[in-house]
């Protein structure tokens, strides 16, 4: 659906200075999929989201969406391309002196529609977006979550089949967030909507993507499924953006007095709703003490953390650690937990 090949986009500061916004970036996003990158402020991936309905012109590689090359387009037929490309902002960016029906009117009037079939499709999108009982109402009448969704059905006024979410929930509040992440979950899955949202939020991500790039400096630095980043975590931002999430840190003093062994315990998949603990403790002359243990959902599969402390004979523990790992194939034995 949407492939990016060697992208780059450079900048000139004030004093002709090259400042490099997406250095070489390559990428391939499946049609229907809800695709995220997060990186944080100044990482590039507002410049990249930008160049892919050509809002920024990159200054090389290519952008193609839907089989169409948009960097070889002329200036007509990118107009016309990007009606199928509807973009929501942290902002919002609705015209304050219309009401929330006009908004949505205006896109469908931009390409030319008939006042019947503006009017029939502003108010399937509004109901779409749940609210069907504002649209005479203003922008400054709106709560924060309530313009995000006109924002929404403004960008689903021309059905598009991409939409490029650009920081879409960092302006709201985490209720607010949430509602408007579920709203974008029904919308892929009703539309068949092919979604890239980017973001600095981790919980976001989890929440919502299928899949995942982690960009830096302008680089993507890793890139995949959702759940296997968050299991497999391989560069230290990927890894502090997790920590974000699946915080497991403990104080260290709460662990230099312990005379046992602590060993750190990842349950993946359906391993992290079976008995393991439980069954440890019936099999093996060991005591436990657990510092820590947290399970959390990643579309909808499970993913565990526990962290504790094992006591008895040196023989019996190192086979309780054993039978452990052979259950898990992820555990690790430290000294310290970070």
């Amino acid at each position: 659906m949407i492939e990016v090949n060697n992208l780059v986009k450079v900048y000139r500061s004030k004093k002709n200075k090259e400042v490099i916004g997406v250095n070489d970036v390559s990428l391939k996003i499946k049609e229907g999929e809800i695709y995220g990158i997060i990186g944080y402020s100044g990482a590039g991936k507002s410049s990249l989201i930008r160049c892919l309905n050509l809002l920024e012109i990159p200054t090389s590689g290519k952008v193609k969406i839907d089989g169409l090359e948009l960097t070889k387009l002329s200036e007509k037929n990118l107009r016309k391309a990007r009606q199928k490309i509807g973009m929501i902002f942290q902002h919002f960016y609705l015209a304050s002196s219309k009401t929330v029906y006009e908004n949505i009117a205006f896109a469908l009037k931009a390409a030319g529609k008939s006042p019947k079939e503006i009017d029939a499709r502003v108010k399937e999108l509004l109901e779409l977006v749940g609210l069907s009982d504002k649209l005479n109402q203003y922008p400054a009448q709106l709560s924060g979550g309530q313009k995000q969704r006109v924002g929404i059905a403004r960008a689903l006024a021309n059905e598009p089949k991409v939409l490029l979410c650009d920081e879409a929930t960092s302006a709201l509040d985490p209720s607010t967030t949430k509602s408007i992440l579920n709203l974008l979950k029904t919308i892929n899955q009703k539309l068949g909507l092919t979604i890239v949202l980017i973001t600095h939020e981790m919980e976001v991500v989890k929440e919502i993507c299928h899949r995942l790039a982690v960009m830096q400096d302008g680089k993507v630095i890793e890139e995949g499924p959702v759940y296997d980043i968050f299991a497999n975590p391989v560069q230290p931002l990927t890894k502090d953006f997790i920590q974000s999430v699946l915080q497991f840190n403990l104080p260290q003093q709460l662990i230099e007095n312990r005379k046992g062994t602590i060993i750190k315990i990842q349950f993946k998949g359906a391993i992290a709703e079976e008995s393991v603990v439980s069954d440890l403790f019936q099999q093996f002359k060991v005591k436990g003490n657990i510092l820590h243990g947290k399970i959390e959902y990643i579309q909808d599969v499970p993913l565990g953390v526990f962290i504790m402390e094992l006591t008895g004979e040196e023989k019996e523990v190192q086979r309780a650690i054993n039978y452990i790992e052979e259950r898990t194939q992820n555990l690790e034995v430290v000294e310290h937990v970070a």
